[in-house]
């Protein structure tokens, strides 16, 4: 059962960036490259933490838990994306670091 609702958000993950790739195109000639991906996700995984800092009261800033809420799912959405433009099973590739990081408890 959790795995069909991992499956749905890696398919919406990736139609919704199908549908930027469009819009790339027709703002800027071409989509984003992989690496302009991973910009893109470094920059939200920043924002991860200067919100969290914001959560834990050692920043200031007004909705950080709104926007820290919103980033970090954001950043699950690059991450699908990238390993999907990368070839990588993120599914396969989960289940690896999972059963590796148990195995060394």
């Amino acid at each position: 059962m959790a795995n069909d609702n991992f499956n749905e958000i890696i398919e919406r993950s990736i139609k919704i960036r199908k549908s930027y790739h469009e819009l790339e195109l027709k703002q800027n000639g071409k989509v984003w490259t992989i690496e302009q991906d991973a910009l893109g996700f470094l920059s939200d995984a920043g924002l991860v933490g200067r919100n969290t800092m914001s959560h834990e009261k050692t920043w200031s800033k007004a909705n950080s838990d709104e926007e820290l809420e919103h980033k970090l799912a954001e950043s699950i959405w690059w991450i699908i994306n990238l390993s999907d433009r990368m070839d990588i099973d993120i599914k396969v590739a989960m289940d690896k670091f999972l059963t590796k990081t148990e195995n060394l408890f």
